[in-house]
């Protein structure tokens, strides 16, 4: 399931994709909402095109293939969080946008908190659904057994085949390389120096972002908020897309002072 208007973005000698579905930047009213959509470790934006489609309705989006991942060339060396936060500020700058809301799954949560504390006039707020690494839980056969008890008993078989397919697609070598990236970053302790409103969201049903581990995060965040999805697991965007779109939604329109326009 792929989004049909993707472009090749570059910056910092790193290549990734774009997706938006936004206006040209000259014909922008300000009055609509900007969402940026970031995947996480082995996927590309294909697991996020329901929920891109469906946010679309009401804002602009932004959701990438970032650089290795999907459509996008492999670098030729491991990339750190804070580098891919800054691949996706350059982009968002040559954008034109002022002012989003960024969404993260999985590791992609890291690159949100990430580019929220290097770049705070730009990120009103944070969606982080199924964040990783429980900080209790921190050993790769953990992560395994979780993902595969997801993939087994909590996801529909399309989220599986898009997932696996990008699996895939990555390759061992690569997702090997950027996995200890993941498991290293704090994302507990880093989440303390967002002053930016957060909402971590889980799916009920997710072995991998468990529920005490998300309302500690909530609890960490200093404008924390939790949200859950009924029946969902990992990767609730795409099995469950219309009760999270209208979570997300209802939780940024519900915050006071967000300025999320492009």
């Amino acid at each position: 399931m792929k989004l049909g208007d993707g472009r090749d973005v570059t910056s910092g000698g790193l290549t990734g994709r774009v997706y938006a579905s936004a206006p040209p930047r000259d014909s922008r009213s300000g009055s609509r909402r900007t969402y940026v959509l970031l995947h996480g470790i082995g996927v590309s934006h294909r697991y996020f095109a329901r929920l891109h489609r469906e946010l679309a309705s009401e804002a602009d989006v932004y959701t990438f293939d970032l650089p290795g991942f999907g459509d996008a060339p492999r670098p030729g060396r491991q990339v750190a969080v804070g580098e891919y936060a800054a691949f996706v500020k350059s982009v968002l700058a040559d954008a034109g946008v002022r002012s989003c809301v960024v969404i993260g799954h999985s590791m992609g949560t890291q690159y949100a908190v990430e580019l929220a504390l290097q770049e705070p006039g730009l990120v009103a707020g944070l969606v982080l659904m199924g964040p990783v690494v429980d900080s209790t839980r921190k050993s790769v056969p953990l992560q395994a057994l979780a993902l595969t008890r997801d993939a087994m008993f909590s996801e529909s078989l399309s989220s599986n085949a898009i997932v696996f397919r990008d699996y895939f697609r990555a390759g061992p070598r690569w997702y090997l390389t950027q996995l200890p990236v993941m498991m290293g970053y704090p994302l507990d302790s880093r989440i303390q120096g967002v002053s930016q409103p957060v909402l971590v969201m889980r799916g009920s049903s997710d072995p991998v972002g468990r529920r005490p581990w998300c309302e500690r995060l909530a609890a960490l965040a200093q404008q924390g908020s939790f949200a859950e999805v009924p029946g969902a697991g990992h990767v609730l965007q795409h099995t469950a897309t219309q009760a999270t779109a209208a979570a997300i939604s209802g939780w940024v329109r519900a915050a006071d002072g967000f300025g999320v326009s492009a």
